[in-house]
């Protein structure tokens, strides 16, 4: 397996492409209101060569980081995070009060019935897609 680039300065590799990743130039800066704006926070890294980006990638995921309920409204925090097909991988995102979706990917040779033992919730859950490398659960956790 190629070791893919998805860090800044890191050689692409995708099929064959010698291109250097970069972060994308923010565009319609608002910084001088509110640093760093969403422009800032939600760039991206791509290839300048191939076109890949990281957004388009069903490898590179957003991960809840933090969560902070400080002020008068939730704020959840994510960072990028590449998942790993070699292993069962995912991240899970807010659902409901009762709970939770766990998306991610698996290798292709495991059954649903292995990949559920890694995901389920407390009070079990079902798939919505299992298939092809990738699945989408929801946890059932209280």
């Amino acid at each position: 397996m190629e070791k893919l680039g998805y860090c800044e300065g890191e050689q692409c590799e995708r099929d064959g492409c010698s291109g250097i990743i970069e972060l994308e130039e923010a565009e319609d800066c608002s910084c001088h209101l509110s640093a760093p704006c969403h422009y800032h926070t939600d760039a991206d890294m791509w290839c300048p060569e191939c076109g890949w980006r990281a957004a388009d990638d069903p490898l590179c995921v957003r991960d809840i980081s933090a969560i902070s309920v400080g002020g008068p409204f939730a704020l959840v925090e994510t960072k990028r995070r590449v998942l790993d097909p070699t292993k069962i991988d995912w991240i899970s995102k807010m659902h409901s009060g009762c709970s939770m979706i766990k998306e991610g990917v698996y290798p292709e040779h495991l059954t649903w019935q292995e990949v559920e033992k890694e995901v389920k919730g407390t009070f079990g859950g079902r798939f919505e897609h299992f298939g092809n490398g990738k699945f989408k659960y929801i946890a059932y956790t209280d």
